[in-house]
């Protein structure tokens, strides 16, 4: 198998986990993915993101998560947390380098602040530690959308509040076919996702975060905002902050350094 790429589903006391792992390197990289996990998890994605992701596969071995297949209705980032660390523990594993992307990174938070046997190095990318009046827009939008079985509209408006002007010609045409293709059979999951992420609220205890920190956001993201990215690195001590100027939300698919950066803090 390519990078030896494993597709794996976790059987918890709580529910069944889809995870992948890739990678042959002796460091743990452990990547959390955002809200769009609700829509699908990352069952049968081992080999893709292991080609995607292949600048990692020497010096770690990445395990990707997604959330647990059957969410409850209202179960918070914290929770959520709670269930990642069950699914480390029962994979063994410890003092990872944590990733975590928007509503990645907002379960990273509390995995590190509740769990920190489990996290060396953390790196929250585009994400927040309280909600704001953006994310709360679009969320709602979101929701409505959601609510309406309206999968290409989520693409869409995913698409337009993500990137670049550079890249939204494509970015619009790959998530427009993405929405014509694909429809989840439910928004159950995408739906206590989305609200987890404006009931979300890690800022006071922040500063428990002990590990070395990495935040990385973008001065023009649309969802989450940039002065999120600089809240989190003022209240966590000793991290460091990166902004990518000119990019927003979904500058760790933009932009050419992100993983040679993430790499480079990981390692």
């Amino acid at each position: 198998m390519i990078c030896d790429a494993k597709n794996g589903r976790l059987r918890l006391p709580f529910g069944d986990m889809d995870y992948i792992r890739f990678g042959i390197g002796a460091r743990v990289l452990v990547m959390l993915p955002g809200v769009g996990d609700g829509l699908k998890t990352v069952r049968g994605m081992a080999l893709p993101l292991a080609l995607l992701y292949r600048s990692l596969v020497k010096d770690f071995t990445v395990y990707v998560f997604s959330r647990r297949a059957e969410l409850p209705a209202h179960m918070s980032t914290r929770e959520m947390a709670e269930d990642l660390n069950a699914a480390l523990e029962t994979l063994g594993l410890y003092k990872t380098a944590l990733v975590g992307v928007s509503q990645g990174g907002m379960i990273a938070q509390w995995l590190a602040i509740d769990h920190p046997d489990k996290v060396g190095k953390l790196v929250l990318t585009v994400t927040l530690a309280r909600p704001n009046n953006t994310v709360r827009r679009v969320i709602e939008t979101w929701t409505d959308q959601a609510k309406r079985g309206d999968y290409r509209g989520i693409m869409l408006d995913t698409a337009r509040r993500s990137y670049s002007e550079k890249r939204q010609k494509t970015a619009r045409l790959e998530y427009s076919l993405l929405g014509n293709l694909g429809k989840p059979k439910s928004f159950d999951r995408f739906l206590t996702q989305a609200e987890s992420c404006v009931t979300h609220d890690a800022y006071d205890v922040l500063d428990r975060i002990a590990c070395p920190t990495l935040v990385i956001g973008g001065t023009d993201d649309r969802i989450v905002t940039a002065d999120a990215s600089r809240e989190i690195a003022a209240k966590i001590p000793g991290s460091e902050l990166y902004l990518y100027e000119g990019l927003g939300h979904g500058l760790y698919e933009e932009a050419p350094d992100f993983l040679r950066r993430v790499s480079d803090f990981c390692r």
